[in-house]
């Protein structure tokens, strides 16, 4: 029981409320096998409300990699409502400007390259972040005028999605679908649009609402997002994702272990590193291991097939960055 649970977290409950329903599940299981431990819990990158998809909650050790998580890119898709902005800057909010301006599809297109690489953004009022010790929509639901620093993040990757015949979606942009119809909802008069769906691969601290806003003005007109879902969280996938519909059903079948994916699978992109159970035991004391010649930087330190501890090698010298509280069982020294 120390791993992730990958939900699809769906569309009106918050990432604390998906942690609690987490937590819930696993105290149904413990209660039915008449277990007593209980297990630290963590999601690994806030999701509003608004948003659905890809939410990583950390279990026991793993916990101790949540930070990580939310370091990693994401990839969300996400659609455009041209015509109005919001004070929150997606469907929930109330209008706070209009325009009849809408853009074509080209010029969407031609839009995107400016708003690829490294950009500066200002985030959203209706944002968490801390302004004098208070959290910025608290204080915009008082109606207090918020002033929100720029910041720099990277967009890796933009770029239009559009329906398939069926709806499947394809996330070929529009050069890689000559001759294809586009979806007929998306059109407004004389081939402008009303709404667009786009896919972006962004850095960490990338508000996808900001993204959107920024766009659209940069279009010549104002929007805001109506759709929102992370189809990736770091290593973690969509195709990896539960609902909470199936993880109570496994709770009360006593099988979450089976749903959960295990510690290591957030740290695939790591190198392992074999230790002697010498070792392994000076690592969870927080000893540094002197004298090694394994290449610098980061490492997973196993004892055997048991995760021991992050490690950063460097100078020849190995020291715990993250240790984890796993022991191997006696009959398997």
């Amino acid at each position: 029981m120390h791993g992730w649970i990958i939900l699809d977290k769906p569309h009106g409950l918050g990432s604390t409320q998906a942690v609690s329903a987490v937590k819930r599940a696993l105290r149904t299981q413990r209660e039915l096998l008449g277990g007593t431990e209980k297990w630290k819990v963590g999601h690994g990158g806030t999701l509003d409300p608004l948003a659905t998809g890809v939410l990583p909650i950390a279990v026991g050790e793993a916990t101790k990699l949540a930070g990580r998580m939310l370091d990693s890119d994401k990839i969300y898709d996400f659609t455009i409502r041209f015509g109005s902005q919001t004070d929150t800057l997606d469907l929930e909010g109330k209008v706070i400007a209009d325009s009849d301006q809408r853009p074509t599809l080209a010029e969407v297109e031609a839009m995107l390259p400016r708003f690829t690489g490294p950009i500066e953004q200002a985030p959203p009022a209706y944002s968490a972040i801390l302004i004098d010790g208070q959290r910025a929509y608290d204080l915009a639901r008082k109606g207090e005028e918020v002033a929100m620093k720029l910041r720099s993040v990277t967009i890796h990757g933009l770029h239009i999605r559009h329906p398939r015949a069926g709806g499947n979606p394809s996330h070929a942009p529009l050069a890689q679908r000559q001759g294809q119809e586009m979806d007929p909802r998306l059109r407004g008069d004389d081939d402008a649009l009303n709404e667009v769906t786009l896919t972006a691969h962004v850095s960490k601290g990338t508000y996808i609402r900001s993204l959107a806003r920024d766009i659209a003005l940069a279009l010549g007109t104002v929007g805001h997002v109506t759709m929102l879902r992370r189809v990736k969280a770091g290593p973690f996938t969509l195709e990896t994702a539960i609902s909470l519909d199936k993880l109570d059903e496994a709770a009360r079948g006593g099988a979450i272990g089976r749903l959960m994916l295990p510690l290591t699978a957030g740290l695939d992109d790591i190198p392992a590193l074999a230790v002697s159970p010498d070792d392994a035991l000076a690592l969870r004391q927080g000893k540094v291991l002197s004298g090694s010649d394994i290449a610098t930087g980061l490492h997973l330190a196993f004892d055997g097939d048991i995760p021991v501890a992050l490690v950063e090698a460097q100078d020849g010298d190995i020291r715990v960055v993250r240790g984890f509280n796993l022991m191997p069982k006696e009959e398997d020294r």
